[in-house]
């Protein structure tokens, strides 16, 4: 950040009183710009046992597959936005919508709340974000080709649940070190 966007002069990086981060102040109108983690917000869609997967038309990770997610909007629930984002990526309506888990990732900074539905007809077509969607039975998970570490967590634990014959609330962390390596701690 270089500005202020409440009055356009040039902001500084510094501990503000009172605080322990660094932030982003306003030398002249003296506004101090938080950044904190984003929140993502999908959904494990299901439909007669299979589940819908989404391969993914933007980068980053083009080509791979993903559960339907994205980012969540202002003046939504995390609940709308997974039905919201399951239907803009692949062109289904879900219905019955829990939480599944949550999910922390620090380097990027990103929270995930995944949620759980029926897609209510078993209709689905690829939206702007997908070149394809299709649906998948547990064995036939394309799990070498997934998008990202989440939606691999996610999947297991879906299967775990129906393997033990209930539902949980998942929480982790999934964290990547300086050497790449992806570890996910479960709680």
């Amino acid at each position: 950040m270089k500005y202020c966007s409440e009055c356009s002069a040039i902001v500084q990086l510094k501990i503000p009183e009172g605080d322990t981060f660094p932030r982003y102040i306003c030398e002249s109108c003296q506004t101090i710009h938080y950044q904190n983690p984003k929140i993502i917000t999908g959904c494990i869609a299901t439909w007669q046992g299979k589940i819908l997967l989404c391969r993914r038309a933007i980068e980053p990770r083009y080509g791979l597959w993903t559960l339907p997610a994205g980012f969540m909007e202002n003046n939504e629930t995390a609940q709308q936005g997974a039905a919201r984002e399951t239907m803009e990526e692949a062109q289904a309506k879900i219905t019955d919508v829990k939480l599944f888990g949550v999910f922390n990732i620090p380097h990027i900074s990103q929270v995930y709340m995944m949620f759980s539905g029926e897609v209510k007809d078993g209709k689905s077509a690829p939206g702007q974000e997908s070149i394809e969607v299709e649906w998948f039975e547990e064995a036939n998970i394309p799990w070498k080709e997934l998008a990202f570490p989440v939606v691999q967590e996610s999947l297991e634990l879906h299967f775990l649940d129906k393997v033990r014959q209930r539902v949980t609330v998942h929480y982790g962390d999934i964290i990547r070190d300086l050497n790449n390596k992806v570890t996910v701690n479960r709680y």
